[in-house]
């Protein structure tokens, strides 16, 4: 049986759940794709740290040292900022390694620089860990847009803005009180500010809106404003008309072919698809031609969701050069 062997960039949180779902699919892996994978490589910052046990002879500080394998041909990729990941995913794919990444900040600016490249270099690209999480809306819209045409799409795109939101909602808390329990909760990050803020849920935005329209709109051009500034009089009296505010990131093409976007809070009523996404949940809604309005929900970040489709990229691709379909 064929083995192919697997690095691993960044280990975090969703590096050690690629690492823990890999050892415990293996068989399944194994027996569904006809193949053995072995993660040859760990890449981090510090070797002196045994993050998992029983990986530490994995571990390495050295890029080279992992492109220099033996037999490398997949990398899983779960950094947080656009570089180093960035050059670290453009070498893998020139090595003619396929790449799968989780890296939002990076894909929204350089995606479809990478996708080329790794067209050039006939290797594929998974990224459906960058959007969503849990939510399986890349391989979804990429089917969808076989057939339809998507003329826009509306997202609940950042769970730690949703969380907030429906704390403020249903126990009438602050802002800032529901800003400290979901930091307690590990949803929002000490530092919250590209959540709250709304950057996060714009990276994703473009993200999509690439992969549904070929191009973003200039980032210059669109309004992103965060949820800091709504207060819990405002969502009471939302309530209280039956009307929930959500952090809703929005992507439109118009009928001359421009591509607009924005990113805010917006009062939905019970007819909005995503009226119904609570907690930490994601959603995101397509308006298509011939389906109508298609409306994706699910859990939008940790480890286990964004790991888990980040292995099923790589299920996905492996069947693609082997010239079947995989699930899992």
């Amino acid at each position: 049986m064929a083995t192919i062997k697997a690095a691993i960039l960044g280990f975090g949180t969703v590096g050690q759940g690629i690492y823990h779902i890999l050892n415990e699919k293996r068989e399944e892996l194994k027996n569904k794709l006809g193949i053995e994978l072995e993660v040859a490589k760990i890449l981090v910052t510090d070797t002196s740290r045994e993050r998992v046990p029983g990986t530490a002879h994995l571990m390495t500080t050295s890029m080279d040292e992992v492109l220099a394998e033996p037999g490398m041909q997949v990398v899983f990729e779960a950094i947080v900022n656009e570089e180093p990941a960035f050059t670290y995913l453009k070498r893998a794919v020139e090595h003619k390694c396929h790449v799968i990444t989780a890296n939002k900040v990076m894909f929204a600016k350089r995606g479809l620089e990478l996708q080329d490249l790794a067209k050039a270099n006939g290797v594929f690209v998974g990224f459906e860990a960058t959007t969503a999480g849990g939510v399986p809306v890349i391989k979804t819209m990429k089917n969808i847009l076989l057939v339809n045409d998507v003329s826009r799409i509306q997202g609940v795109l950042n769970g730690t803005s949703n969380y907030i939101l429906t704390k403020m909602r249903s126990q009438g808390w602050s802002f800032e009180t529901a800003l400290k329990e979901a930091q307690n909760l590990g949803y929002a990050e000490a530092d919250p500010f590209n959540d709250i803020s709304g950057q996060d849920a714009f990276k994703k935005l473009m993200i999509l809106s690439a992969l549904a329209f070929g191009e973003q709109p200039d980032w210059s051009d669109v309004e992103v404003v965060g949820i800091d500034s709504i207060s819990a009089e405002q969502v009471k009296e939302a309530c209280e008309k039956g009307l929930r505010y959500r952090h809703v990131a929005e992507v439109e093409k118009l009928a001359d072919g421009k591509v607009v976007a924005k990113v805010g809070p917006q009062l939905v009523d019970k007819e909005h698809p995503l009226y119904p996404v609570d907690d930490v949940n994601n959603a995101v809604a397509l308006d298509t031609n011939y389906i109508g309005t298609l409306t994706l929900i699910g859990p939008g970040a940790g480890m286990y969701p964004t790991a888990s489709v980040m292995v099923e990229d790589y299920a996905e691709i492996i069947g693609k050069r082997a010239g079947f379909v995989v699930t899992i």
